[in-house]
């Protein structure tokens, strides 16, 4: 009789046990689609006033949910150039030696068509260099405030990573292989999405420090024996108004 009280007893402990670890696994899981709508939530309460302050944390905030965050607005600058220019190869060259003078590097050349990075901060003094070497045809300088679409993958990154490390103390609980495998299961999700939100953080990064500069190379096309003629016609026409 007693035997088989025990008995029940241990069957009932094991089974006490594997609920308490499922009822964990649905509150992890819970909690782990909660933080990714609340991450959606709290960077569009973030405001920036001037690029430098940040609102919209009430004051129990812990300093960690800040630390992800960029103070500074975080900019892409890109730069458009469209020259005309007497020898295409020899422009092109030398596009690509501005990328090395202002510690870029060349993303794509041909002689019709060059894409450069610079150093942002070097942005403006290449573009006025690359001007000098034909005739412009067109310019533009634009910016993409990305500072809160950065804040917003930082959120996400610091959640995913603290998901991460409560399933793997979960794992280290589970008592059978079907609970092993859902968390498992679960891991293997939350790997793909950091990994996947370490790269856009790291793109980010790269086009902000890095502004891209696309230059248009056009040959300027020589006049043929009539069109010589249309020139002297012209000089001698504006030669003779001046004169009077």
């Amino acid at each position: 009789m007693n035997f088989r009280f025990i008995c029940i007893l241990n069957k009932n402990s094991k089974a006490m046990k594997n609920i308490a670890f499922i009822f964990s696994f649905i509150i992890l899981l819970a909690s782990c689609t909660a933080n990714r709508s609340a991450a959606y939530d709290s960077y569009r309460n973030v405001g920036f006033v001037g690029g430098n302050n940040l609102s919209g944390f009430s004051s129990d905030n812990s300093s960690d949910q800040l630390a992800g965050f960029k103070e500074s607005q975080m900019i892409i600058y890109n730069a458009s150039v469209g020259l005309t220019v007497k020898n295409p190869d020899s422009a092109a060259a030398k596009v690509t030696a501005v990328a090395k003078k202002y510690e870029g590097y060349v993303v794509s050349v041909s002689n019709s068509y060059v894409s450069i990075r610079v150093k942002s901060e070097n942005l403006n003094s290449a573009v006025k260099e690359i001007e000098t070497f034909g005739k412009v045809r067109y310019k533009t300088i634009s910016g993409n405030d990305v500072t809160m679409e950065y804040n917003d993958l930082t959120i996400r990154l610091d959640n995913a990573n603290k998901a991460r490390q409560r399933y793997l103390e979960l794992l280290s609980k589970a008592e059978d292989v079907k609970a092993a495998l859902e968390v498992e299961k679960e891991l293997e999700r939350l790997n793909k999405e950091i990994d996947l939100l370490e790269m856009q953080i790291r793109n980010i990064n790269q086009q902000v420090n890095y502004s891209l500069i696309n230059v248009s190379i056009e040959e300027r096309k020589q006049p043929g024996i009539l069109g010589y003629a249309f020139i002297g016609l012209y000089k001698g026409v504006k030669w003779l108004f001046v004169w009077n």
